[in-house]
């Protein structure tokens, strides 16, 4: 009887525990493509973070080599927008398990990570007290907002930038081919979208597309410079100057085996200021 008891205990706790999983964050993603923030655009960010006058922003400069001037920038922008207090850690790996550093994390209303490298700040931060508070902050209703290599690390896939079949770095790649996107595990505040940025400024459109053929089950989005979506859930909303192209449902995909990736059709979308769309 004992031994029945304890199994139903099991049971109970892990539905729980599944049942918990599943609730949707009570937070909101502002996922900026890089470039240029214009006041309009950093309007957009307070009011989607909400913020009430007690309310304080965190910025994680890990991402730049120069953290004190992005940080600096990022200040100086936010105070024309805003009186709310702001601060910044630049954390450590060390760092990032000081509980009394990822409290004051966990309980900023507006979490805005800097541009840089998405690698560089994830090597930081994941496996990390850091990682939990930024998804404790955002399940509590905190606005998680990143441009640039800040927007990248936002996917769970997470595209690194490099191309596996070239051993040098371009921000446009120079092929539209399969086993070609290195992708690395980012902050999984999206699950199901891949994002780029720099967008149309670059002209990323064979990333994107190799990332599609690579994760045909995904959206990807496609930010552009001075643009932003508001992500609320599964809803997404443009704010900015320029688009946001959304490629996804590849249908009749083929990788062959020359490394040419193939496709009968998509879905791909164009989207500005204003319009909603849903990812999965």
């Amino acid at each position: 009887m004992k031994k029945l008891l304890c199994i139903i205990a099991v049971v109970v706790l892990c539905s729980f525990t599944n049942q918990k999983s599943r609730i949707s964050p009570k937070g909101t993603l502002f996922i900026i493509g890089g470039g240029h923030k214009d006041e309009h655009l950093m309007e957009a960010l307070v009011e989607a973070a909400r913020l009430s006058p007690k309310d304080y922003i965190m910025i994680l400069p890990m991402a730049s080599t120069i953290p004190d001037e992005s940080v600096e920038g990022m200040v100086h922008q936010l105070k024309e927008v805003t009186k709310n207090k702001i601060t910044s850690i630049n954390f450590s790996k060390s760092d990032a398990e000081d509980r009394t550093l990822v409290d004051s994390v966990r309980h900023a209303k507006l979490i805005y990570i800097t541009g840089g490298d998405q690698n560089r700040f994830m090597s930081i931060v994941e496996h990390t007290a850091l990682f939990d508070a930024i998804h404790a902050a955002y399940q509590q209703g905190a606005c998680i907002a990143g441009t640039s290599a800040g927007a990248a690390i936002m996917s769970e896939t997470m595209i690194t930038g490099n191309q596996l079949k070239d051993s040098v770095y371009r921000p446009t790649f120079n092929r539209l081919e399969h086993q070609n996107l290195e992708t690395a595990k980012g902050l999984g505040l999206i699950k199901s979208a891949i994002i780029d940025q720099h967008f149309v400024k670059r002209s990323r459109y064979n990333r994107l597309f190799t990332a599609l053929a690579e994760f045909p089950d995904k959206t990807c989005i496609g930010i552009d410079e001075g643009t932003a979506i508001i992500v609320r859930q599964n809803t997404v909303k443009v704010v900015g100057e320029s688009q946001v192209i959304v490629a996804k449902n590849p249908r009749g995909l083929k990788k062959k085996s020359n490394g040419m990736i193939t496709w009968d059709n998509l879905t791909l979308s164009a989207y500005d200021e204003g319009k909603i769309f849903k990812i999965k």
